[in-house]
């Protein structure tokens, strides 16, 4: 069985749900690569063996510069056809899924998405997807290869093997209408430290900060974690917090060490996007609130108080 990995890049690093697919294609057995693209990020291949890639494929290209997914489709569907290989396995982010819908459509494959998990089944595999808002746990197949894998990001653990890959140039063969949208200008979100999906830490707000100010105290102690603020969907529609913050079935995936919820009910529909966390802290002045059900450590009381405090215990603690 060959899988074929596609390894997202963002400002000189491989992101990690990239890397988490890449540990978990590793662990089915078989032969393993891996296939990046864009400009200047050969020197990203060698990280990318350490994580169980025994060959990695590289586009590099100053057309493949900007992160455009028609172009990466050439890529991969040049490198699939080329390699034979039985799986594509990608981490479910916005240009993961569209090189995802792009590429089953050019190689006439089927592809299942939101997998948090897959196992090797006799000559094939088999992956696992939550549906119904996480209540349900389906397994699903394919009928016929290459097969193509979305990977919730999130879902998957990112562990060195301590291999070493083999890096193999690919001369990228874009089709004119690969070619024909051009981005002109793409945002960066100023923000400091870790971003939710990488951190270990996570202090999460909800409704129950009672408006946009209560997020300060929440910065706050995440700054003193070294964690990472998020928020919930209400929070983002009412313009408290930015939507790159949301976590939930319509944001984002995240499965830190510590999940700190503060002022959050714990509907099913955030529950999806944090309930692989480690350890899950929830602060509710609600004792009958939801998310007690499933919290590690409940804490009933005001997070307005609460927070500050705790801050301040941190704080003192690392003698800051």
């Amino acid at each position: 069985m060959k899988t074929l990995v596609f390894l997202e890049h963002h400002e000189g690093e491989l992101l990690k749900p990239s890397l988490g697919v890449l540990s978990k294609a590793a662990s089915l057995g078989g032969e393993v690569a891996g296939v990046m693209a864009g400009s200047d990020v050969e020197g990203l291949a060698a990280q990318a063996g350490a994580y169980g890639a025994g060959t990695v494929y590289v586009a590099d290209d100053p057309r493949l510069d900007a992160p455009l997914p028609q172009p990466r489709v050439d890529v991969l569907a040049q490198v699939v056809q080329a390699g034979g290989f039985d799986n594509v396995f990608l981490a479910q982010s916005i240009l993961g899924a569209d090189i995802a819908a792009g590429l089953a459509a050019r190689l006439d494959a089927g592809v299942n998405w939101q997998l948090t998990d897959v196992r090797a089944d006799g000559d094939g595999i088999t992956g696992t997807q939550p549906v119904l808002a996480d209540t349900v746990v389906c397994e699903v197949g394919w009928t016929s290869t290459p097969r193509i894998a979305l990977f919730r990001a999130g879902a998957l653990d990112a562990s060195e093997t301590g291999g070493q890959a083999t890096v193999e140039p690919v001369q990228p063969e874009l089709q004119d209408f690969s070619l024909a949208a051009e981005m002109l200008e793409q945002a960066h979100e100023e923000s400091s430290g870790p971003s939710i999906e990488d951190a270990d830490i996570i202090v999460a707000g909800g409704r129950g900060l009672g408006g946009p100010e209560g997020f300060a105290p929440l910065e706050e102690l995440a700054k003193a974690l070294g964690g990472a603020v998020a928020a919930t969907r209400a929070v983002v529609d009412a313009g408290w917090y930015p939507y790159s913050a949301q976590v939930g079935q319509t944001g984002k995936t995240v499965a830190p060490k510590l999940y700190i919820g503060c002022g959050i009910s714990g509907a099913i529909q955030h529950k999806v996007g944090m309930q692989s966390s480690n350890v899950i802290v929830a602060i509710n002045k609600d004792p009958n609130a939801p998310i007690f059900e499933f919290a590690d450590l409940a804490v009933v009381g005001d997070v307005n108080e609460i927070v500050p405090k705790l801050t301040e215990l941190v704080r003192a603690r690392k003698g800051a």
